[in-house]
């Protein structure tokens, strides 16, 4: 299978191996200037192969005998990828190199002790880019792995090696040169963060304070000594807080071994401008790439006369496809803390549109007000097996995200081509408000699986709220309310068990001759004729709507 990390042609290999090399990746063999751009990131497994983008740049996470990643060599270089990662180390033979040759595909190492998640980060942010308006209204292009290349001009304009941080110490950009700093800087960079016993030393010491206090360079004087003589020490450095106005976005870190001169602290200054402007773009590249797609996703899923031209521009083809609705339930902060649960939301939002992607390489996802829809592509053997592959795709997901909140997700019917996607939706989207009413007790739900409830939702909504309970039932709550008596719940066991007296009795933990005085009791005071059909029908809706009312979303 290779499943796609993402799908968004931007950078070349030559500007990946330009940015990554040496430190991170290095080529096997191959010719590294064929591909043109990358198609996508995908990771390999055998077992099962979907659609792989033109000009992939594949994973090969499992791949370690020669002979095995020869095969793959060549047969991706049937299907137009342009190069395959493996594990360091690595030295070709000849089989390996006439196979890289014949199939243009390059094969590239990758260095032990690095994360393959890491990496599939790293490449997403090189291989992206995004529109932005400039204030003429022109459209320009800013890619998001320039980054990258603002660090190598810094390091070349301070003759250091340079990373560029977040607020929260994640790395998002690094220069070359870095085989020449410490431990902490080489595990930074593996790891995409700053390792956590350096980052609490720094904290301890008031270093984070004094950069984010100063609007220039703080040099930072070295670590005390480790202890374990078979590691170099740790290098000192001079860091510059990173700003957006009184925001505080990130830092820079150069590895100096003396305080910077008053020249070189200052073009670091002028430096952190241009990185505080580049990290500002591209949060808002971000966040207008939500909007666009929020809005494409929505047009596609009303199947209206704008759907062909959204579902196109989104990258979906007119194909069968199942779609999927996830939110969140927080009922117990939902309305004193909306700021969190909205922030929950997108951070849910953006890690199901990776989930989804991949899956297949053309699932998309996008937020819609408090709801998170997806698009899955999907070619099963029949409509039940489309509906339960997404369902145990979602549950996936569920099982794999931490939340501090209760996500749902509602899994719709099967669309057989894009002009069944509005159908699909309004299925998820009811399956979706049966588990936030909370009657399913179950995270993940198929519109089959919930069908009842969903309809005793509706149903309650056509019921004016002063008319329930009402009749038979208004009576016995009556008599409950003024005598103190379970009647009521009485006549609910019962008509649950379908008139099985010792189910119902054993449901309230009474005795069969107790339940059945309670059960006459309950006829008596409401008069129901419990032997006509229309009668107990009436009774049982009425006391599952009262109960539906009684939840959050329940009407």
């Amino acid at each position: 299978m290779l499943i796609p990390v993402t799908s968004l042609p931007r950078a070349s290999l030559a500007r990946v191996l330009e940015e990554l090399g040496s430190t991170l990746l290095d080529v096997v063999c191959g010719d590294v200037e064929r591909a043109d751009g990358i198609g996508g990131i995908v990771i390999h497994d055998p077992l099962d192969e979907p659609e792989l983008p033109d000009n992939a740049l594949v994973l090969g996470v499992a791949l370690h005998d020669l002979s095995d990643i020869a095969r793959v060599v060549t047969r991706l270089g049937q299907r137009g990828a342009a190069a395959l990662v493996v594990r360091a180390p690595l030295t070709a033979d000849k089989a390996l190199i006439d196979a890289a040759e014949a199939s243009g595909v390059a094969v590239l190492s990758f260095a032990r002790g690095a994360s393959w998640t890491h990496l599939a980060g790293m490449l997403r942010t090189l291989t992206t880019d995004s529109n932005r308006h400039d204030m003429d209204g022109h459209t320009t292009r800013i890619e998001s792995g320039d980054l990258f290349a603002v660090a190598n001009a810094i390091a070349a304009l301070l003759d250091a090696p340079v990373t560029i941080e977040d607020r929260n110490s994640r790395l998002l950009a690094f220069s070359s040169r870095q085989e020449d700093t410490d431990p902490s800087r080489v595990q930074t960079i593996l790891g995409r963060q700053v390792p956590e016993h350096y980052t609490r030393i720094l904290e301890e010491r008031g270093v984070f304070q004094a950069i984010y206090r100063s609007d220039r360079p703080v040099f930072v004087a070295s670590l005390p000594e480790s202890g374990d003589t078979t590691q170099p020490p740790e290098l000192p450095r001079a860091a510059i807080a990173v700003r957006a106005g009184d925001e505080i976005l990130g830092a820079i870190w150069v590895v100096v071994a003396e305080p910077l001169s008053e020249d070189r602290s200052e073009a670091l200054y002028e430096a952190s401008k241009l990185v505080a402007m580049h990290m500002v773009w591209q949060r808002a590249d971000a966040d207008m790439e939500r909007r666009q797609r929020a809005e494409l996703l929505a047009t596609a899923l009303e199947s209206g006369p704008g759907s062909p031209e959204a579902i196109g521009r989104l990258g979906l083809k007119d194909e069968p496809a199942v779609v999927l609705a996830l939110t969140v339930v927080d009922r117990a902060n939902e309305h004193r803390l909306p700021a969190r649960t909205a922030t929950e939301r997108k951070r849910l939002a953006d890690a199901f549109a990776m989930h989804l992607a991949a899956v297949h390489p053309r699932a998309t996802a996008a937020l819609i007000g408090d709801i998170a829809y997806g698009i899955l592509p999907l070619l099963p053997q029949n409509r039940h097996d489309a509906e339960e592959r997404a369902a145990r795709i979602a549950t996936e997901f569920l099982a794999r995200v931490g939340s501090r909140l209760r996500p749902v997700i509602g899994v719709g019917t099967y669309a057989e081509d894009s002009a069944a996607l509005a159908r699909s939706r309004t299925g998820a989207e009811r399956a979706l408000r049966v588990l936030r009413s909370g009657t399913a007790g179950q995270p993940v739900a198929r519109l089959d699986d919930v069908h009842v409830e969903a309809m005793l939702l509706e149903l309650a909504d056509l019921v004016p709220r002063g008319d329930l309970p009402s009749g038979v039932v208004a009576r016995v709550i009556a008599y409950d309310e003024i005598h103190e008596t379970n009647l009521a719940e009485t006549l609910r066991s019962w008509l649950d068990a379908f008139g099985d007296v010792a189910t119902a009795a054993a449901s309230m933990f009474v005795h069969p001759n107790t339940f059945r005085y309670r059960l006459r009791r309950a006829a008596e005071v409401g008069r129901i004729d419990l032997n006509d059909p229309s009668a107990r029908l009436a009774a049982m809706l009425q006391l599952h709507l009262m109960s539906l009312r009684s939840t959050p979303d329940g009407g």
